[in-house]
């Protein structure tokens, strides 16, 4: 029916067009039914200057795009060998001639006023920093510079020089964004993972990662710029239940892919006719091969942030989107073998994409559950055949909630109560449900947990509790109001309290502590990348400065993240951008860390805007439900324990 129901709107003109096509998804088999069109806009995918290494790309050349889907459809399980990628024909209307591809390249933060615009290696010209002008500036200001580059007039107009040189960070950070961008069929449908002009290993970091476009996308959406995020939702959007396989197992319907890459390639029998694929990776060909379990939660959170900061409503109302919302709900709903309201995942399915010991029911995951279903809630047209789907989000939200707050939460009186627990509890009325050991607290969380404060456990399993704290489930779990108000602001004050582990000279710290010795060796086996404070093991991330500046904005303690920024600011720009930093006050940088990382500069973009407009977080966030709320509180007062304690003394 959904399908039927949107070729007729497609057909009628009711849904509105991306690109060269239109499309609707089925949730029966996962197949898309496309209907074709035409663009006759200038071609700047990033991937045109590669293929035709010999032609410079003419400034007024024009292609005819038209989607080419082969046999009409996005086959299902049983067309599999048909189906190799999703493409987009691009003719060109001209012949091209010149010089070499190497000719188009050029370098990020080069001055233009030196060069001539053309083309670099991803497709687009943007406006970059005249460095010259800022230098002028600042000459101007501080009344010239003495032999050593400082100023001759120490410490004049401080403020003035601090504001150019702060300007001229986020110039270049806008600069590395743009410059990142990916272009499919002439739309902008998302930024590369990294774009050092100078390194030849690539690695995947030339792929659009969902998680990595999500702080970019929201820079974007804060900047006013619309089209490349309504793109990318809807692109990403037509990867989801794609049937590749991975020794011959294939993903759940309703799985979001980890990233895709767009590629240009010849078409056979037209030496001028090029063909743009969208290639998606659903970790068949990653690390590990690990399938993401973040990326559709990501997608539904980016969707609703689309629609609040746009006011575009009509995406998410797209009888193909809210069929991809249900088919995301659907697949982490599915009933299992599992107990818990949590997400049963394995290792490395989430930002910490090694192997980490987070497998089971990592924070992570269960804070942007909880925030994707609330987000999906909000946004979930209400009819009939959604009226079961709604009940179960309901539900698992409250008992989600439920468990996070209870078994989660660490603080000195939860130390306190674990470190006297009994072991070997059997019945309903157990304190100890998990039964966990009280040998398992370890030395180094006794100095580190502060007498106010506290935070939420990194994963909670029978017989086991991974005290670290990880930045981003303790965050987010602020921001989708997962934790309390309580424990909200309790958190922040662990961050207060604990700057010089967490923060030291570069925000933010991924977990802490890193795992060291022979935990290290069992734990990551080994791993070269993630040794200790290093990568994920313990490593410094600056994109998590958004998630942080969202958190402190949402509790009215803007003056952290601030702090954060300011930090980050100092170096930053000067170490490249770097994807993260490695000892533990984040002294160097990553040993194996990609310069110029677009998270990384999207992350310090966001946090700015929002210092800027602390008003605009309320785009972002998840506020608390007053009914969920009144329901928890009458799940602590009914506790199983309780319940039957109250029923014995009735039936004596």
């Amino acid at each position: 029916m959904a399908t039927s129901e949107a070729v007729r709107q497609v057909l009628s003109g009711a849904l509105p067009r991306l690109g060269c096509f239109d499309l609707s998804l089925s949730n029966v088999n996962g197949v898309i039914s496309v209907q074709s069109g035409v663009n006759n806009t200038r071609k700047r995918s990033s991937v045109c200057a590669q293929v035709h290494k010999h032609s410079r790309i003419s400034q007024d050349r024009r292609r005819i795009c038209a989607f080419q889907a082969r046999n009409s459809v996005f086959h299902g399980k049983n067309d599999v060998s048909r189906l190799n990628s999703m493409s987009c024909k691009c003719q060109r209307a001209e012949r091209l001639t010149g010089a070499t591809a190497e000719d188009q390249h050029r370098d990020l933060l080069v001055d233009d006023s030196d060069k001539e615009t053309s083309i670099p290696p991803n497709g687009i010209t943007s406006p970059g920093i005249n460095e010259f002008e800022v230098d002028q500036q600042l000459k101007h200001e501080e009344g010239g510079f003495g032999s050593n580059g400082k100023p001759a007039t120490a410490g004049k107009h401080k403020a003035s020089t601090q504001k150019v040189r702060t300007n001229s960070i986020e110039d270049e950070a806008w600069k590395l964004l743009k410059n990142s961008m990916v272009y499919y069929c002439n739309n902008p449908v998302g930024t590369i993972a990294a774009n050092n002009p100078s390194s030849t290993s690539t690695l995947n970091y030339d792929q659009v990662f969902i998680r990595d476009f999500i702080p970019s996308g929201i820079a974007f959406l804060l900047k006013g710029e619309y089209d490349i995020v309504r793109n990318f939702i809807l692109h990403t959007l037509q990867l989801q239940s794609w049937e590749k396989t991975m020794d011959c197992y294939s993903p759940g319907q309703g799985l979001m892919p980890a990233s895709f890459k767009v590629r240009t390639v010849p078409l056979d029998g037209d030496d001028f006719a090029t063909e743009d694929v969208l290639d998606p990776d659903f970790g068949e060909a990653a690390i590990g091969r690990v399938a993401p379990v973040d990326s559709g939660l990501w997608w539904i959170i980016l969707l609703r942030a689309y629609g609040k900061c746009s006011g575009d409503l009509s995406v998410q109302e797209r009888v193909d989107v809210q069929t991809g919302i249900k088919m995301i709900l659907k697949l982490c709903l599915a009933d299992g073998f599992d107990m818990f309201p949590t997400l049963l995942v394995t290792d490395g399915s989430c930002m910490i994409d090694r192997r980490m010991g987070i497998h089971g029911h990592p924070l992570e995951i269960q804070a942007l559950f909880y925030s994707a279903l609330l987000c999906a809630r909000e946004m979930l047209a209400p009819e009939d055949a959604s009226a079961d789907l709604m009940r179960a989000l309901n539900n698992r939200l409250v008992a989600l909630s439920f468990h996070i707050r209870e078994y989660y939460w660490i603080d000195m009186r939860k130390l306190n109560e674990i470190y006297r627990y009994q072991t070997e509890e059997y019945s309903y009325d157990a304190v100890n449900k998990f039964n966990i050991y009280p040998d398992q607290i370890p030395s180094w969380l006794v100095g580190f947990m502060p007498s106010t404060g506290g935070y939420l456990i990194g994963n909670l399993q029978p017989a086991h509790m991974d005290f670290r704290f990880f930045s981003l489930g303790n965050l987010w779990s602020i921001v989708s109001s997962l934790a309390t108000l309580d424990q909200s602001h309790a958190i922040l004050d662990l961050i207060e309290a604990k700057w010089d582990e967490l923060v030291a000279d570069m925000p933010f710290k991924i977990c802490y502590p890193a795992l060291e010795g022979q935990e290290w060796q069992i734990i990551t086996g080994s791993d070269p990348k993630n040794t200790p404070w290093s990568y994920h093991n313990g490593g410094s991330w600056p994109t998590l400065l958004w998630q942080l500046t969202v958190a402190c904005i949402k509790l009215n303690r803007p003056e952290i993240a601030a702090k954060a920024v300011e930090l980050a600011e100092k170096r930053i720009s000067l170490d490249n951008w770097p994807e993260y930093y490695d000892t533990k006050r984040a002294r160097f940088i990553g040993k194996q860390a990609q310069l110029f990382q677009t998270w990384s500069a999207a992350g310090y973009l966001v946090a700015k805007l929002l210092l800027a407009n602390p008003s605009a977080a309320k785009n972002l966030v998840n506020e608390e439900d007053s009914e969920l709320a009144n329901i928890f509180s009458c799940m602590i007062s009914s506790s199983p324990r309780r319940k039957r304690g109250w029923k014995k003394q009735i039936l004596v």
